[in-house]
Order: structure tokens, then sequence, then C-alpha cells
């Protein structure tokens, strides 16, 4: 599985009406990403969603049925931004394509800071459908690196952990770097490849049948 199927797993909600009202649904995602990045999910009301949007509550209503509805709508189309992001550049060479996937990532958190927490952390507090959701966005990332390190995306448990694990750390690299941007985003970028090498070469180690690349060798 590769990332760009993944996010045809992942695929935006479907919108109504004409370019006038996808505008106005844009907007009003734009403005829930904000809100529920720094707001736990019950403690905004859809009179407070909708004072703070300047617009009467039956259009959320309209658009999203719901404040669940307008919720999971605000994470699934963050997700397929971010996917979006980390997707780009499959024509390149697989040890490129992995740079390439690091810094689309990085450069999603840079310019999206409330959509990046809300899909990193669920927004404040803990929601098992978001979460699942985040879950899917990394094991997307998984496949993705998988392919580019090794042009296959069937690993063996231990490689799969291993990943998943570099991913975590990413995740939480990442929010500290966007509060924090102490570093540029080429080191930063710079920084978690060469820390993507060290897994690689560790799960060499544990699963011979996966040898590191030769960029993640050189850097021993």
């Amino acid at each position: 599985m590769n990332i760009s199927r993944q996010h045809d797993a992942v695929p935006r909600p479907r919108a109504r009406g004409t370019e006038r009202s996808l505008a106005r649904r844009a907007e009003l995602l734009a403005i829930g990403r904000r809100l529920f990045a720094d707001t736990s999910y019950d403690a905004l009301s859809m009179d407070d969603i909708a004072r703070q949007a300047g617009v009467a509550k039956g259009l959320i209503y309209y658009y999203f049925q719901s404040k669940r509805g307008y919720y999971l709508a605000i994470v699934q189309d963050s997700v397929a931004d971010l996917v979006a992001f980390a997707a780009s550049g499959v024509e390149l060479p697989q040890v490129d394509r992995v740079h390439r996937t690091i810094d689309g990532y990085l450069r999603y958190a840079e310019h999206n800071h409330a959509a990046y927490r809300t899909i990193v952390s669920g927004g404040v507090g803990f929601d098992t459908e978001v979460h699942a959701i985040r879950d899917s966005v990394r094991e997307a990332i998984v496949a993705t690196i998988a392919e580019g390190a090794y042009g296959r995306t069937d690993i063996a448990p231990p490689a799969r952990m291993g990943l998943l694990a570099w991913v975590c750390a990413v995740e939480g690299a990442t929010l500290d770097w966007i509060d924090r941007p102490e570093l540029s985003r080429a080191t930063m970028r710079d920084l978690l490849v060469k820390m993507l090498g060290g897994t690689l070469r560790a799960i060499e180690e544990l699963t011979p049948t996966l040898p590191a690349p030769e960029p993640a060798r050189r850097e021993a």
C-alpha cells in the first residue's frame, strides 16, 4: 500500500452546491481548524462556533449536518492535505522520494499549524475516531518511507515497528519545532533524515533481508 492509495482511503467529504458554496464550506473548515486546535470538542457549542465564524448556526448544519460531522470533516480535510503534500514526488528516485516526503511533511506543518496539531493530537482532548484517522496517516507515511527505502511496502514486523517509532518521534519533534522554530526547515529535514538512517540501520541488524539503502550506510 503506498501513500497515494492511503490518500484515497481518507477522502475529503463531498461538498454541496456551487462554487460560492464550496468557497463558503472551505472557509468554515479553515475556521474550524483554528477553533478545534486550541479548544476541546466538548468545550465548543454550535452557538460558539457560529458566533466565531460569523455565520448563522443553520449554515453549519446545512454543510455538515451536526457538530460531530463538522469536526470530522475538519480532520479529514486536514488529513487529505497532509497526505497530498507527503505523496508528491513519486517520479523521483527512491532515496530522493524519502527526502521529498519528509520535506513535504514539514512544509505542511510549517504552514498549517492548527491543522497539523489537530491531525497529530486529535485537538484538545481524546477522540477515538479522530485518533483512528491519525493512525491511518501514520501507516501511510510508514508505507511511503518503506517504499522509498526498500522499494516495497510489505515489510517484516520489526521493520514496520521501527519506522512507526520514527514517525511518532517525527510528530513530537515537529510539534515542538512549529512552536519554537529555532531550526530552519532544511536543517530540521536533514536531522530527521539522519535519524531515519539510524532507524534503517537498526532494522537491518534485526532483519537482514531488509538492508539499509547506501545513503543510510554512509551516515554510520
